[in-house]
């Protein structure tokens, strides 16, 4: 009995930290990605990119799954979509230095 119970909360940790793993998102790997995959097609670096809209909008956007859409609207030279695990890291950089949110990135 006690076997199970302890092979269960194991599997279970190990299930939850992957699940936050995922769910981490990093401003700086937003960046990068921003400015390898972006700034060429859009003609703008992070910050430029980050301030066309407030972080309500940026939010409502991502939240509504239209993060790609709105890049493409913006960037009409965007020839290929960015992988869905880069849009989270470009969502958390595009939100946290937003037009209203005070912040200033270093590109």
């Amino acid at each position: 009995m006690f076997k199970k119970i302890a092979t269960t909360l194991l599997i279970a940790l190990i299930g939850m930290s992957f699940a936050t793993t995922t769910l981490s998102a990093d401003a700086a790997k937003g960046q990068k990605v921003i400015l390898k995959k972006l700034k060429k097609p859009c003609g703008l670096n992070g910050a430029q990119l980050a301030v066309k809209h407030t972080q309500a909008e940026w939010k409502a956007i991502q939240e509504k799954k239209g993060l790609q859409d709105e890049l493409n609207t913006i960037c009409p030279k965007l020839k290929k979509p960015l992988k869905e695990k880069y849009i989270i890291h470009v969502y958390d950089f595009l939100y946290n230095y937003a037009s209203d949110s005070g912040n200033v990135p270093s590109c």
